[in-house]
């Protein structure tokens, strides 16, 4: 039910800045948990930063603290991931999720997850 597309991935140099945007639709953001995760080529798929639905925190993966923030917007039903201080290491496809409604993802582990978007490429290079 619940469809989720993602937008904002691009091109920038290190040391630039980027925010992603998800759009929900389908259901309101009122119900679920909302996770940002990445795959760069030849990993693994790893959770970025989670957000649970009733604000009781933000869980960010140790490679992103201090430089990205995920927030949302229940009324707009949106998400976002404000990405600064980028890195040639956060090159990957970054893809929003959430779980099955009122379940639990603040764990930010992809097997917690059931809904996920398309994907947007971020690349960081000079």
């Amino acid at each position: 039910q619940l469809q989720l597309v993602e937008s904002g991935g691009g091109l920038v140099q290190p040391g630039g800045s980027l925010r992603l945007s998800c759009e929900a639709s389908g259901s309101t953001l009122d119900y679920y948990d909302i996770g940002w995760f990445r795959q760069a080529p030849g990993k693994e798929r790893e959770g970025v930063s989670c957000l649970s639905r009733s604000w009781v925190g933000a869980n960010y993966a140790d490679s992103v603290k201090g430089r990205f923030t995920i927030s949302k917007d229940n009324a707009k039903n949106m998400v976002y991931l404000q990405m600064n201080s980028l890195k040639p290491e956060d090159t990957a496809v970054y893809y929003c999720a959430a779980p099955q409604m009122f379940r639990s993802g603040y764990g930010c582990s992809t097997k917690d997850y059931d809904h996920w978007g398309q994907g947007t490429q971020v690349t960081v290079s000079s």
